[in-house]
Formats: structure tokens, sequence, C-alpha cells
């Protein structure tokens, strides 16, 4: 899943509150960024961090839910994209860190 976020304090926090929780396996918090978007009819500028958080499909809602819950934007992005294809042990880490 990929999450951005505003300030590296919000980055530490959220991250680590999803994985103490058992919603990510882990979370990867990537160095600050430019997003250029448009939000209420006007092209923003902004530098963001990106999460990239490490779930399966079944804990996505919950996991969703909690984001939003913590999120100091009022939209905040939250994507899933889906594996193709992975290292077994690796996956199988990850299904055995956030649970059926």
């Amino acid at each position: 899943m990929l999450c951005t976020v505003g300030k590296p304090e919000d980055a530490e926090w959220i991250a680590r509150e999803v994985v103490e929780r058992g919603l990510a396996a882990c979370v990867n918090i990537l160095a600050a960024m430019s997003s250029i978007y448009r939000w209420r009819g006007e092209v923003e500028k902004a530098e963001e961090i990106l999460l990239v958080m490490k779930t399966s499909e079944e804990r996505f809602e919950a996991l969703r839910e909690v984001i939003v819950s913590m999120h100091s934007y009022e939209l905040p992005e939250v994507i899933a994209l889906p594996v193709a294809a992975g290292h077994a042990p690796y996956l199988a880490w990850l299904e055995d860190s956030v649970g059926k």
C-alpha cells in the first residue's frame, strides 16, 4: 500500500503504529519528495514523504481505516498495489506478521 504524509514525525508515528497493531509487516519511509497535484481546481506543490506499507489483501481495509483516522490530510492517499509474485519465504513472513 502507498500513502503520502507531509511531516517526518507523522511518517514515523503512522509507520510504527500500523506495524505494532499487526496491520503492516513493514513500512518503508522514503525520503522527502516533491508532489505536484490538482486540489480544489488549483495545481499545488508540496514536499511529502512516501510510506510503502507491506500488508495482505485481507488486512487492507483495517489498515485503510487506521490510516484515514490518524492522517492529518483531509483526503489521504491510500492506494493498494497487488503483488503478482514474490520470494516465497518473504511472502510467508509477511502473512505471518499481519495474521490471517
